[in-house]
């Protein structure tokens, strides 16, 4: 199964994103095979960056050092994916400057709530950046149900258990960019939050 066959987006409805980066995971995998999903912000402004990139891709390279932190003995997107981890992002778009507003965010959620559907078996996402966080509580709220992530910033809601449908969310820290190799404190807790989610769903 290949998620870029089941969710598309037919008109580009939103504004203040790049729509020439849209980008849906196309890589070949079981779904029933996913236990944890991890969602970080949007696709790159560079599509050579991204994870399922060919060659040496700068997202890959930071994710893969947040998973060796974490004490996963990974070198390449296959073993991620061995380990039964799901990378996807929140907005399907590129950014257009530093932040992305709500419109979009609540707009790209019904793409998101699309393509986690596709996979039965996840235990545990992980919601790398304010974004995904928002994308996640988008979704839950339009079915009626609580957010997901109370509001607060990320080191004050860390460690404390929440759940999306019965299955454990953890708010995080993006792993992905050069910025993850300069901050020490939020590569510290990238990592413990990665090590707990791997340990949920053994």
């Amino acid at each position: 199964m290949r998620a870029s066959q089941h969710v598309r987006c037919e008109k580009f409805p939103c504004v203040g994103v790049n729509h020439e980066c849209y980008l849906v995971p196309d890589v070949e995998l079981d779904p029933a095979a996913v236990s944890v999903v991890m969602i970080w912000e949007a696709a790159p402004a560079d599509g050579s960056d991204y994870y399922y990139a060919n060659g040496d891709p700068l997202f890959l390279q930071t994710t893969l050092q947040a998973f060796n932190d974490a004490g996963a003995n990974v070198s390449s997107l296959q073993d991620i994916l061995d380990l039964g981890v799901y990378m996807t992002t929140a907005i399907k778009c590129g950014k257009i400057g530093y932040g992305i507003k709500a419109a979009p965010i609540k707009e790209c959620s019904l793409l998101l709530e699309k393509e986690l559907a596709l996979f039965p078996a996840v235990e545990v996402f992980m919601l790398m950046g304010d974004v995904a966080i928002r994308a996640m509580n988008y979704i839950a709220r339009r079915a009626g149900e609580p957010r997901v992530i109370p509001a607060g910033s990320t080191y004050k809601i860390r460690g404390i258990e929440y759940f999306f449908r019965g299955k454990r969310a953890f708010p995080s820290y993006l792993q992905a960019g050069p910025s993850f190799f300069i901050e020490k404190s939020k590569r510290r807790m990238i990592a413990e939050d990665i090590a707990a989610a791997l340990a949920v769903r053994r």
